[in-house]
């Protein structure tokens, strides 16, 4: 027979409440019987009121005290070891998307632009990571953190959706600025997994990168780099929201801008911070295939399937016993004596 353990077994102590209870239920019980004797007759007695032996007020009180006691078992929860079950707890992260908006993001090498193709590709990547906490920071020059972490998917895509090259104050693309944003957003360390997806084209003017992956590194963050981009370069195209009139992006000498993936920094990144680097392209993302292969593995410890074990609850029994010896207590207070009779009746 397997051995019946307690969930909660510092509640025996309530038996001293039982005791005190059942100790004064006796007092007065006993004490109202003592007191009729003392100024009613027996005959008297028998004319007026029910007569109860001293062994039923006895039985009573035992009764009373045995529902008390079955009451603090069954709270006590009693149980046996039962059957067991495997879990499989699932992907389990804080996961911070971070994205590169600066102008070079709307060059038109991955249609309709890189930007707007990171945007669908992270849109369709948080539908793969549900029950995960996600959160987005944006950056060109600077970096802003435009969601903290959350599981609110409604507002997350909302965000995403109206972020671009308006959403920072200042032109440029400072990776490491961004990577040392997203490593405060994520907030104090409590043991969960934390994963950066950085999206770019890897367009980095003198922020110190990789000194900024270095904290991350300290803070127990992995980073994910995702490449988008032709590495030949592409020239950058701009839309006068008023107009909608199109021209290409020139600098101050009047020179085209072209805007190239740099890979090499995006893989060291990665590689620095024991990550992975995607080399995207101009090409469509295969998620699935990122999840599964790449962001599961950098929580293996999360997502493994762990056996739980669901222990048989016996505390039903206990509560039966408790309400079986109630409707005997009652029964004891009132059976057993001789029916009263009127005063002045036969």
């Amino acid at each position: 027979m397997d051995a019946i353990v307690f969930a909660e077994p510092l509640r025996v102590h309530l038996v001293w409440l039982a005791v005190a209870a059942a100790a004064a239920c006796a007092f007065f019980e006993f004490r109202s019987a003592d007191r009729l004797q003392r100024f009613v007759s027996a005959t008297m007695q028998a004319r007026l009121a029910l007569r109860r032996t001293r062994l039923r007020r006895a039985l009573q009180v035992a009764l009373v005290f045995a529902t008390l006691l079955a009451g603090v078992v069954g709270l006590m929860r009693p149980q046996t070891p039962g059957g067991t079950e495997t879990i499989d707890r699932g992907v389990r992260a804080d996961i911070m998307v971070v994205l590169d908006v600066s102008k070079s993001m709307l060059a038109e090498d991955a249609a309709p632009s890189r930007l707007a193709r990171a945007k669908a590709e992270i849109t369709e990547f948080i539908e793969r990571v549900r029950d995960q906490r996600v959160g987005l920071v944006v950056f060109a020059g600077r970096a802003s953190v435009v969601s903290p972490l959350t599981s609110d998917y409604g507002f997350f895509r909302l965000v995403l959706r109206d972020v671009g090259p308006a959403s920072v104050t200042r032109g440029g693309t400072r990776i490491g600025d961004a990577v040392r944003k997203a490593v405060a957003a994520f907030g104090v360390n409590q043991g969960m997994p934390r994963i950066m997806l950085l999206i770019t084209d890897g367009e980095d003017h003198d922020s110190y990168s990789l000194d900024a992956v270095a904290d991350a590194v300290g803070a127990g963050v992995r980073i994910v780099t995702i490449g988008f981009g032709s590495e030949d370069g592409s020239e950058i195209v701009v839309t006068d929201p008023q107009t909608g009139a199109r021209q290409p992006l020139v600098d101050g000498d009047g020179n085209l801008v072209r805007s190239r993936l740099d890979g090499d920094l995006l893989r060291r990144i990665a590689l620095e911070s024991e990550g992975i680097y995607v080399p995207a392209g101009t090409a469509a993302l295969d998620i699935d295939s990122i999840v599964e292969a790449w962001v599961a593995p950098l929580v293996t410890d999360a997502s493994a399937r762990v056996v739980r074990r669901n222990p048989t609850e016996h505390y039903r029994w206990f509560a039966l016993a408790a309400l079986l010896t109630l409707i005997a207590a009652a029964w004891a207070g009132s059976g057993g004596a001789a029916r009263p009779v009127r005063p002045g009746g036969p």
